[in-house]
């Protein structure tokens, strides 16, 4: 497997669901559907932020949980534990996510303050109005598989429906797209983009935790960074928010956590001292 083959595998999935989607609701109507739902609560950023995650599979791990476990009472257990964000994976095959997910753990969440953010392999502004329909918050987007016009355009859709965007990169070509691209955009628009680094391998679906120290090198000092896979422990917290991340997307630690309410507390809790014990100017 190739690092293109699986991204193009993906886009071409997401691209079919698209037209299927949009072949039973037009875009219009979608549009109209999306803005008359209620406002969803904003993300609200601190020294250390943590984006729980609903994810039942993962294509390297394989199944994490079953379809029927209890998701709203783990999405009430992330946000007790202080999450300040819940990442919800709506991609069917690989992940076995659904929209029903999203527009579910919105209903829950958004009551609590808590926002919504919809992960999948976003490549239409249609689908940018799904997750604002379902009541998410953000939207990620992954620019390995998307041209300059593609994320401008996606970015632009999320930002007229109100919503914040993860800009999500593997490599230093990607982070150095995403600075360029950051750079492009008003100042009103950069307040809601944030940087996501993934250390997987997209060739071997592995993940190498030592590429978060590597990739931090090049990130932008303006835009909030999000460390994402391969986070396991309060240890790797901690290590990220050294290296200069102020955020993390932990999935699959939290998902087969027996007590997620108690392991999000423990991450948030690990990162906030982190970000003390570094902003006081000790290094480790």
């Amino acid at each position: 497997m190739t690092e293109k083959s699986f991204l193009a595998r993906m886009a071409l999935a997401s691209k079919a669901r698209v037209d299927k989607a949009r072949s039973a609701e037009p875009e219009e109507v979608l549009l109209d559907r999306a803005l008359a739902t209620d406002e969803p609560p904003p993300l609200t950023l601190s020294r250390f932020n943590l984006f729980a995650e609903l994810k039942l599979r993962s294509p390297a791990d394989g199944p994490l949980a079953e379809a029927h476990c209890d998701q709203n009472g783990r999405l009430k257990a992330y946000a007790s534990g202080g999450a300040a964000a819940v990442s919800v994976l709506t991609e069917p095959e690989e992940f076995k996510g659904s929209l029903t997910h999203l527009k579910e753990a919105a209903s829950v969440l958004n009551p609590l303050g808590v926002p919504v953010m919809r992960k999948d392999f976003i490549t239409d502004p249609y689908q940018v109005l799904e997750a604002r329909a379902a009541g998410a918050s953000g939207i990620l987007l992954i620019v390995s598989m998307l041209n300059d016009e593609e994320t401008l355009t996606l970015i632009d859709s999320a930002q007229t429906c109100g919503l914040f965007v993860l800009l999500e990169g593997f490599t230093v070509q990607d982070l150095q797209q995403i600075k360029k691209l950051i750079a492009t955009l008003p100042a009103t628009s950069k307040q809601m983009i944030l940087i996501g680094v993934n250390c997987r391998d997209l060739k071997t679906l592995k993940v190498d935790f030592a590429r978060f120290k590597e990739l931090a090198k090049h990130l932008s000092d303006q835009t909030m960074a999000v460390a994402e896979s391969g986070i396991a422990n309060i240890q790797d917290i901690t290590e990220v928010v050294q290296w200069g991340y102020q955020g993390a997307l932990v999935g699959s630690a939290l998902m087969t956590s027996g007590d997620p309410a108690e392991t999000t507390a423990e991450f948030v809790a690990a990162g906030l001292k982190s970000a003390a014990f570094k902003g006081s100017g000790h290094v480790r």
